[in-house]
């Protein structure tokens, strides 16, 4: 016949092993275990604040890029206008050029007409 060894737990084996069981039945935790318990309290309730905050810049996010595409109509037509305006500028701008051009003949057959007189007057 086999002997069992029974421990019976009294109060001072209790207090040195704080993982016993309590008077309830109950474990008692560790004061790792509680402040495991804490940290992980706390890194939970930082991923919540962290989700919030994702959340609202999302929502920030999607009103920029929407107040974005009410302006892209806006952003078309300033391009057609700005494309007609530079179609009639280029025209306008070759016939400026042209006229430029005369402009800069004539000034210089003057100048050549009045080089000619001023040697002439310069001889007599």
């Amino acid at each position: 016949m086999a002997q069992t060894w029974r421990f019976h737990q009294t109060p001072q084996t209790m207090a040195s092993n704080p993982r016993s069981v309590s008077a309830m039945g109950t474990h008692e935790k560790t004061y790792f275990e509680q402040q495991r318990e804490a940290l992980i309290g706390e890194i939970a309730m930082s991923f919540e604040h962290v989700l919030a905050n994702i959340n609202k810049l999302n929502r920030s996010l999607e009103a920029v890029i929407a107040v974005g595409n009410e302006f892209s109509s806006v952003e078309a037509l300033w391009s057609q206008f700005e494309s007609v305006m530079d179609k009639d500028g280029d025209a306008e701008g070759g016939e400026a050029a042209k006229q430029g051009e005369k402009q800069r003949e004539q000034q210089q057959q003057q100048q050549q007409q009045q080089q000619h007189e001023d040697e002439k007057h310069d001889e007599a």
